[in-house]
């Protein structure tokens, strides 16, 4: 028989942080017992999951058969939220079905609510009011293994009889409901329906990211490839990236550079795609980012002056379009503390700092950082021609402050992100509250999804 029990540390701690009860003769566990950790937005926190088949009364978690493990950060699930979709089928006369639509992806929530859609009562039921529509509920995941929710059946009859008002189904999944006493359900769907029409129901998207100039050309450069180790810009992307990229529910970060010529004309540009794709700037993950940052290394020529302001203003653009609390906006600018245009980054701070945005810069190398400290308002908030910044949205770090003497890496860059992004927090909550924007309600650990739907 086997009795699962699950084991949950702190990565590179001996000790365990605590186990979960042992449930009996099942293959397929689910652990209730709750844990309350300190979770810190700054750090990464690096979870580990150990699986033992408990096969005695001993207490000694090395008496037991390890199944295996699994790791994770806190900040992974504590940014984890649904990306439900639904799939209609409607069923032919063998007793197989076929999809006759399927929703957009409404992503990260549990509470979505679907774009109006129609779908022709011949492709619902060929006509035949009775007949069995089947909806299947799914959570969306970017390598096509999407997760059965659960599903409900309907008909167009029954669909019909809603109209003008809520049809509610409970969203079931047959897996759960055998193996749970206690199962009630998995969410619910709500359905509206008009003759014409049938219409369905109901973010923090954190991390838009950028980089700055330099020249990689000589060894001695901050930008140089040293196949042995990440250079200054490289481990401060990295460090940031890392822990902020938990928080962002795509993984999709535009990155782009400033201040460099480009082929084939070499026309000077302050806010290129490093992946050289203007329509899609967009990159996979943080490695994502560091491929493209290390391409464009080869291709470009890295040109003065450097200018902040358009980098900002473009992602202040996307901020301003989003001002419902559902996304905030961090941008991560990588310099080498020279900047050319301040007067116009002052006037582009102060307009951002009405915007669901932060700034963080990171400077690297030697130089003096004089107009960075100026930028970062902690003290003295920017102005622009009298008009003072709404909000403190710069946070500035010079990276050679937390280099380990002993030159590692790791530890480095876990000092440069818990001190960069530790007002990110009071910054988000601060916009929140300057629009009277209030939490949400506390989300179920079941989707509840979507209401509307137009046949």
């Amino acid at each position: 028989s086997s009795r699962p029990q699950l084991s949950i540390s702190f990565c590179f701690s001996p000790a365990q942080f605590g186990r979960t009860e042992v449930i009996d003769n099942t293959l397929n566990p689910d652990f209730v017992r709750k844990f309350v950790l300190d979770y810190f937005f700054e750090e990464k926190q690096n979870l580990r999951f150990d699986v033992y088949n408990v096969d005695s009364r001993s207490s000694n978690i090395s008496k037991h058969d390890f199944l295996g493990q699994t790791f994770c950060t806190l900040g992974e699930i504590i940014g984890s939220t649904g990306n439900p979709f639904l799939v209609f089928y409607r069923s032919n006369e063998d007793g197989t079905f076929t999809i006759c639509h399927k929703t957009e992806v409404v992503k990260n929530t549990l509470n979505p609510v679907w774009q109006p859609f129609t779908i022709p009562v011949r492709a619902l039921c060929n006509g035949d009011y009775d007949r069995t529509v089947k909806v299947d509920v799914y959570d969306w995941d970017r390598d096509g293994s999407h997760d059965f929710i659960g599903e409900f059946t309907t008909s167009y009859r029954e669909l019909s009889r809603g109209q003008s008002q809520f049809n509610v189904y409970e969203v079931l999944n047959p897996k759960k409901k055998g193996k749970k006493k206690k199962y009630i359900n998995s969410g619910t769907v709500s359905v509206v329906l008009s003759l014409s029409s049938c219409q369905l129901c109901h973010n923090f998207d954190l991390a838009k990211l950028r980089l700055a100039n330099g020249n990689p050309s000589q060894p001695t450069s901050l930008h140089y490839m040293n196949p042995y180790q990440m250079n200054t810009y490289a481990m401060a992307l990295k460090a940031v990236g890392e822990i902020i990229q938990d928080y962002d529910s795509d993984k999709l970060f535009p990155a782009y550079g400033f201040g460099a010529k480009l082929p084939p004309d070499g026309k000077i540009s302050h806010a290129f795609p490093l992946n050289s794709d203007t329509e899609n700037p967009n990159c996979v993950g943080i490695e994502g980012v560091l491929e493209a940052y290390f391409q464009s290394l080869r291709t470009v020529q890295l040109y003065g002056p450097t200018n902040f302001a358009p980098v900002i203003n473009q992602v202040a653009r996307s901020a301003a379009d989003v001002t419902d609390g559902s996304q905030y906006f961090v941008l991560l600018m990588i310099t080498d503390g020279v900047i050319s245009d301040m007067v116009q980054t002052k006037e582009a701070v102060v307009n951002a700092a009405s915007l669901p945005m932060s700034v963080i810069i990171v400077g690297v190398g030697p130089a003096e950082f004089d107009a960075m400290e100026e930028l970062d308002g902690d003290e003295v908030r920017v102005s622009f021609r009298g008009r003072i910044a709404e909000r403190d949205i710069v946070q500035f770090v010079p990276f050679r402050d937390y280099i380990d003497r002993s030159g590692n890496q790791v530890l480095s860059m876990a000092r440069l992100a818990k001190d960069v992004l530790a007002e990110i927090p009071d910054q988000l909550l601060s916009y929140m509250k300057s629009r009277g924007i209030e939490p949400r309600p506390a989300l179920e650990t079941t989707p509840t999804p979507a209401r509307y739907m137009r046949i």
